[in-house]
């Protein structure tokens, strides 16, 4: 019995996952907007490279480059989940 559950668990992780980038991202929604179509003069992060989202993060989590709160923010994500989030903001559609 414990086998069997043992076996399964990794099944349930990944279905739980599935959202998880589109999750950690909608944190990002109020200064970036919604799916990364930030509005008025907040950096939209739609369609942008991913790798390019990964380096602006670190460099803000390294304290590299300046800001208001985004040192802040940047440090409270795993490298992993920035990852996951700069993925999901490369496959938005950015507005036009």
């Amino acid at each position: 019995m414990i086998v069997a559950a043992l076996v399964a668990a990794p099944v349930v992780a990944t279905a739980q996952d599935a959202n998880l980038a589109r999750n950690l991202a909608a944190t990002c929604a109020n200064c970036h907007g919604t799916n990364g179509n930030a509005r008025g003069e907040m950096k939209p992060l739609a369609g942008m490279a991913a790798g390019k989202i990964v380096a602006m993060v670190a460099d803000f989590k390294s304290g590299a480059q300046p800001a208001t709160i985004m040192h802040q923010i940047a440090k409270g994500y795993t490298d992993e989940q920035i990852k996951l989030v700069a993925g999901y903001f490369a496959a938005q559609q950015p507005s036009k």
